[in-house]
């Protein structure tokens, strides 16, 4: 997740996060609708034999190995590392991180706006799956007034299902949904280390005044909360609309992510424990087994 479990928004918090760091010693999953484009015609859900990973930095493993780095080998979706159990290590228990057979097309700092060329990136591969985990950077604003509008979350969202569906109509679809970003202000705003990490700039419409429990920072928090969670019925609004398009019925949304599952470097993206759980909610929700 810059994001997007949850990254900074800006290049100077993340410089002047290194600077102060360098100075610091279920059951299965619900059945797809039977709307939408191509319904009658499309294929059963069934196990890939390859996966194209977009979204942002909780995707690209950002902060779980090293600090300012994407670390793809964690990746819940298409990581290698053992201790994740990707997604990718459940269904494709024959491949390397060298194979053709997974893609991790996630960049970080990457908003809803960015889905489209994903996308269109993923389409030249023609994987047999997509997974798409976006939206916390869109949240992720300087104030909670710059969040981007559910209006254009929703626009851009429609726009890369229908390019996937027409150029790839045949590969099914794992929307995750965003973690709830107020949970990270709760587990972590009584830790003194989180809030001087926090203040140099991460996420600040959550983040901001971390310590502060007056009513217009309670509202604030409540505002994003709220954003996001509007976000996450986009994302299961428009996946019903597609027969092979599987949302993971708010699963990362619900969970209660700890402060030992978050990057120790910026208390915000998840470390390898938090990109083990994604990829555990994600593929329950995907196979249910």
């Amino acid at each position: 997740m810059r994001l997007s479990f949850w990254c900074s928004r800006t290049a100077a918090a993340v410089a002047a996060a290194a600077a102060f760091l360098a100075g610091c010693a279920s059951s299965g999953p619900a059945k797809p609708s039977a709307a939408g484009p191509g319904a009658a015609s499309s294929p059963a859900w069934q196990r890939p034999d390859s996966i194209a990973a977009l979204g942002d930095s909780i995707t690209k493993g950002f902060d779980a190995c090293s600090l300012l780095a994407d670390c793809p080998k964690v990746s819940w979706a298409t990581g290698t590392d053992q201790q994740v159990d990707s997604m990718a290590t459940r269904l494709l228990p024959h491949s390397t991180g060298a194979a053709p057979n997974r893609w991790n097309l996630a960049k970080t700092g990457a908003t809803m706006a960015d889905l489209p060329g994903q996308v269109q990136a993923a389409v030249g591969r023609h994987p047999a799956m997509v997974t798409v985990l976006m939206g916390a950077n869109d949240a992720c604003a300087s104030t909670a007034g710059g969040m981007t509008s559910v209006a254009g979350y929703r626009a851009d969202f429609e726009k890369a299902m229908r390019i996937l569906h027409r150029s790839l109509p045949e590969a099914q679809v794992l929307v995750t949904s965003i973690p709830d970003l107020r949970r990270l202000w709760e587990v972590g705003h009584s830790s003194v280390l989180a809030r001087s990490i926090w203040r140099l700039g991460i996420c600040p419409s959550i983040l901001a005044r971390p310590e502060s429990l007056a009513a217009a920072d309670v509202r604030r928090r409540a505002a994003v909360h709220d954003r996001v969670k509007a976000y996450n019925d986009v994302l299961e609004d428009v996946c019903g609309q597609y027969p092979i398009c599987r949302y993971d019925d708010d699963a990362v949304f619900d969970y209660r992510f700890t402060l030992a599952e978050l990057s120790r470097w910026d208390w915000f993206h998840p470390n390898t424990s938090g990109q083990a759980k994604v990829a555990e909610l994600a593929y329950q929700a995907a196979f249910g087994d």
